[in-house]
């Protein structure tokens, strides 16, 4: 068959085919991205701002009182200090009291069980007294810019936002990739091509060579 197929056809057929696959390609690596990338960019704004862009932290401080059952499974003991998550019992009962979760490493030492609650945005912290009972926590938080430049360096997000960012930079890399081969592609019809491309290299790195010190 290809023999009686002229070879200007067969060449223009699979620069037509290849051009479809990376128009496919594209369009749909840049709709999963678009959003993200748009968050991304005006986060890159507001992080690069960050100390002219006031924050006006809020914390809330809640307390309540482990019942003797539960104080006894967390009495002061001989044992050195250690890494470890509550009691499950004292767990449940420390969310059913307090509007947080209470899973976790916590840091046990004599007198004190102190379990960090750090996330997007805000910090929080639960604090056991071995020898009372008293728990204690507080949340606080910085704000909505804060909370999307946290999610812009994926701080204290959690394992499924660092999922998501894996496949957020695997889709802007395929759309930038399949962005750059239509681009050589279509570069023959448009001479201003390379020229603009050289320009988002060079820029920035000679910026970066004589301006940052």
């Amino acid at each position: 068959m290809h023999g009686t197929v002229p070879p200007a056809t067969r060449k223009r057929s699979r620069k037509s085919f290849w051009l479809k696959q990376l128009h496919t390609w594209h369009w749909m690596s840049s709709a999963i991205s678009l959003i993200g990338l748009l968050l991304f960019a005006i986060t890159g704004f507001t992080l690069n701002h960050a100390a002219d862009i006031e924050a006006a932290p809020k914390s809330v401080e809640r307390a309540t009182q482990l019942p003797a059952p539960l104080l006894a499974q967390v009495k002061p003991d001989d044992k050195p200090d250690s890494k470890r998550p509550f009691p499950d019992p004292v767990a449940k009962f420390i969310e059913s009291k307090l509007p947080m979760t209470a899973d976790g490493v916590a840091e046990w030492s004599a007198d004190e069980i102190y379990l960090a609650k750090p996330r997007p945005g805000g910090d929080g912290w639960i604090s056991i007294d071995r020898e009372t009972g008293a728990v204690t926590s507080e949340t606080s938080s910085r704000g909505w810019i804060a909370y999307l430049n946290d999610l812009h360096k994926g701080r204290n997000a959690g394992a499924v936002w660092k999922w998501f960012l894996d496949v957020f930079v695997l889709a802007c890399i395929i759309f930038s990739l399949t962005g750059l081969v239509l681009l050589w592609m279509h570069s023959k019809h448009r001479k201003s091509t390379w020229p603009i491309v050289a320009m988002g290299l060079v820029i920035p790195a000679l910026i970066a060579i004589f301006l940052i010190h």
